[in-house]
């Protein structure tokens, strides 16, 4: 008798189904999984065993297959215990075959017999909705995957006891409620910042439109503290930017207790990250930091530390907004739709260009150090702002300055704007004005005649980039979003330009 259980196996955020084949029949007592498993797969064979055991189930004193199919399909991670334990309890008349049929099923087991919590159950219930099938995983997963479809049947077991008692009928599971984290709401607000106007002003145009910044300033002019406030600025996500970060965050094991949060991501890698952690990778091609920040902040702090190799491979994804890993064996595309802010010092010893210092090795101190930097990545970073060191006077001042709240309030209603212009134009998939295509820009950032003026003069005197061409419009288009005017005109184009002359002078030390 062979027993059919569906599970899933994951590439990308994508759950592809697994059929897991039980089969008991006569031959040397054993169990043995074929299909391609993993070491964590092969070594489930103990796990079932045991918690079985310890279930009041003797494993039969026969020969037991479990084959994975598709054959051909690598299969990684615990998640397999569960559907080849029930698989192995239907076969064996514990519980009924054809109740299983109507779900798909995860999760690791103790040796106790308890479920332990595994990595991608939101991606399973949604591909277990699609298919009209319920799904079973373990209880701390239940809120996880109830966002999946108020709909979807989710059993969230405790035990393989309590599954089995279900099945029986002696004991019955309820769903789950979707987990809601409430992160805290006291985020680091921005009239803690005293002085640097300048680079407050380039915060706000940057969250309003999600375009790239970098902060370029001595040690302790406020550089990470403003990078840090940012969150307190940005709206909450979308309901599908919702479910897009989620799922990456479940495939990569980062759900707090099942529970999600409309919070965008903020992720701060140390700058001796590797390209993998940086942009996925690994055995298992899990996603990268650039991944993880989907919908959010990737901030770099001390940039040019990050090695050479680390920075040109956020190129692509900054382009394209999605991060493909490509191996020998498989292809994984993990979104990567983020906003990049970055913080370095001028040069090595970090105050070239502040009044009364004067390094020892002049201007090359500042040229070796800013070529780190590669000139494609910084012309793919729309902002650029200096900030100085800031003054006793601004430090002694009393008055607070302007809160993250009313800042917040701006760049809602920039945003609300930028959305309702693309769906007039029928491109729901935009949402922010740096995320358009080159043709869309030029559609509707067209200047006046004093600002294409304006710009056809920049654009010959500073050398533009086609890219750097379209991404001084995008930077224009935000600030007229952010003064309410359907025009860009000169003193929009003005200040972008302005944001764009310090990228310049970069990439030529570049």
């Amino acid at each position: 008798m062979v027993s059919r259980v569906r599970t899933v196996a994951f590439q990308g955020i994508e759950a592809v189904p697994v059929d897991v084949q039980v089969m008991v029949a006569p031959g040397k007592v054993g169990m043995q999984i074929v299909g391609l498993p993993d070491k964590a797969v092969a070594e489930s064979r103990e796990r079932v065993q045991a918690a079985l055991h310890a279930s009041g189930l003797s494993m039969p004193a026969r020969k037991v297959t479990v084959n994975l199919a598709p054959a051909d399909l690598p299969k990684e991670g615990s998640h397999y215990d569960l559907p080849i334990a029930l698989g192995l309890m239907a076969a064996l008349g514990a519980i009924p075959g054809d109740m299983l049929a109507a779900y798909v099923v995860l999760g690791e087991l103790s040796l106790d017999g308890t479920i332990a919590a595994v990595a991608g159950a939101l991606p399973a219930a949604i591909g277990a909705n699609a298919e009209g099938r319920g799904l079973i995983c373990p209880h701390a997963c239940g809120p996880e995957a109830a966002w999946a479809g108020p709909d979807i049947d989710i059993l969230a077991p405790r035990s393989l006891i309590a599954m089995a008692n279900h099945f029986r009928g002696t004991q019955v599971l309820s769903r789950p409620e979707p987990g809601v984290h409430h992160g805290a709401r006291d985020l680091p607000d921005l009239a803690d910042i005293k002085g640097q106007e300048s680079a407050k002003r380039a915060l706000e145009v940057a969250a309003a439109g999600g375009h790239n910044l970098l902060m370029v300033g001595p040690p302790g002019s406020g550089k990470s503290m403003l990078a840090q406030r940012l969150p307190s600025i940005l709206p909450p996500l979308a309901p599908k930017e919702l479910l897009e970060v989620s799922m990456i965050a479940s495939v990569a094991g980062e759900l707090a207790e099942g529970k999600l949060t409309d919070r965008r991501p903020f992720r701060a890698p140390h700058h001796s990250a590797s390209m993998a952690a940086m942009v996925g990778g690994g055995l298992r091609a899990r996603p990268g930091e650039v991944s993880l920040a989907h919908h959010g902040v990737l901030f770099l702090d001390e940039f040019p530390e990050f090695s050479p190799q680390t920075l040109d491979a956020l190129r692509q994804p900054l382009e394209s907004g999605d991060c493909m890993i490509a191996r020998a064996n498989h292809r994984v595309t993990y979104p990567a739709r983020i906003q990049l802010v970055a913080a370095m010092n001028p040069c090595r010893c970090g105050m070239a260009g502040e009044p009364g210092y004067r390094c020892l090795r002049g201007d090359r101190c500042r040229i070796d150090y800013q070529a780190r930097i590669s000139g494609p990545l910084l012309d793919r970073i729309d902002l650029k702002v200096d900030v100085p060191a800031v003054s006793a006077s601004d430090l002694i001042k009393p008055a607070r300055t302007e809160p993250s709240a009313i800042v917040a309030g701006r760049v809602s209603r920039a945003r609300q704007i930028q959305r309702l212009r693309f769906e007039a134009r029928g491109l729901a998939g935009e949402t922010l004005n740096a995320h358009c295509a080159p043709g869309v820009i030029e559609d509707i950032a067209r200047p006046d005649a004093n600002g294409m003026a304006l710009l056809g003069e920049a654009s010959e005197k500073l050398g533009f980039s086609a890219r750097a061409y379209h991404r001084v419009l995008k930077v224009a288009r935000t600030l007229a979003d952010l003064d309410d005017c359907e025009t860009v005109s000169r003193i929009h184009l003005a200040e972008a330009i302005s944001y764009r002359m310090a990228s310049e002078r970069l990439s030529q030390a570049a």
